[in-house]
């Protein structure tokens, strides 16, 4: 992820303004670091099937790190989850104060999608790229999902139901990196098996989150822990060892089904999803 970093760095978003803190503030959750994990899943798609079009894929990887900060920016904020940690730093709310992390997250927002019009693609492509992240990310996705977690807090759902409320929360945006990745490199057929992989993958990914909630303290996890109690988290309604068992199954059959990708795929992803497929077991 080296390069990514770098081409992050270098294309910070900047802004014209008399405003003393706003740039700082827009790059300052970027800069914080984090996992990469959706950048990661989308270059190695594109490493897979056409290594010369990763510098442009980096348009569309950055794209998605830029909707995916700006989520967790208004997670953090006192009307949501009320967190002073994260990514190992204060969050944004806390060093500025809540009306500028409101509005930084709504810049980068916007932000990623300037990126992807701009990306080298063709029109065509630019248009599915667009697509795809605003559908995953947007009203019948991430934010759906955030409404229900935040309507239903102190109000314990079914089983079902957390998993239709982590599909979209969590799980849409990393099937939704997949998928772009295949999308610019021509592979769409791949791409709708890599979304269902996908899916399962950001809902194992959720059940880990709430597994280390419970069993890391805050410097191990670089936000705030055991903060979960009135959310309905797989731990809280499941149980820990329930969780565990949940996660272990999900685990089996997405390395199954990693094991049953074509060779380039599987080469260009393996490393990555056994990290992180197997987290919870660390």
């Amino acid at each position: 992820m080296k390069n990514f970093e770098q081409f992050l760095q270098d294309n910070l978003p900047t802004s014209q303004s008399i405003h003393p803190t706003y740039e700082k503030a827009l790059q300052n959750m970027l800069l914080a670091g984090g996992k990469r994990f959706r950048p990661a899943l989308l270059l190695g798609v594109v490493k897979a099937y056409n290594p010369l079009l990763l510098e442009g894929a980096r348009h569309a990887a950055f794209a998605i790190e830029l909707l995916h900060t700006y989520s967790l920016i208004h997670d953090d904020l006192p009307a949501m989850d009320d967190s002073p940690l994260r990514r190992g730093n204060p969050t944004l709310h806390v060093v500025f104060d809540e009306v500028t992390a409101i509005l930084v997250g709504d810049a980068l927002n916007t932000y990623s999608f300037e990126v992807l019009a701009n990306a080298p693609f063709s029109d065509a492509t630019r248009v599915k790229l667009i697509r795809e992240l605003a559908s995953n990310g947007g009203l019948n996705g991430m934010v759906l999902g955030q409404a229900i977690d935040c309507y239903f807090e102190n109000q314990p759902l079914q089983v079902e139901d957390i998993k239709l409320l982590h599909t979209n929360k969590t799980a849409k945006l990393i099937a939704a990196s997949l998928k772009m990745g295949a999308i610019i490199v021509g592979r769409e057929d791949v791409g709708e098996k890599l979304y269902d992989f996908g899916i399962k993958l950001g809902l194992l990914f959720q059940i880990q989150d709430d597994i280390l909630d419970v069993t890391q303290s805050s410097e191990e996890a670089g936000k705030l822990t055991n903060n979960d109690e009135d959310k309905n988290s797989f731990v809280t309604i499941l149980g820990l060892e329930a969780s565990v068992k949940e996660a272990d199954a999900l685990a089996e059959e997405l390395t199954n089904a990693m094991n049953s990708f074509d060779t380039n795929l599987k080469t260009a992803l393996a490393e990555l999803l056994n990290k992180y497929i197997n987290r919870h077991k660390n």
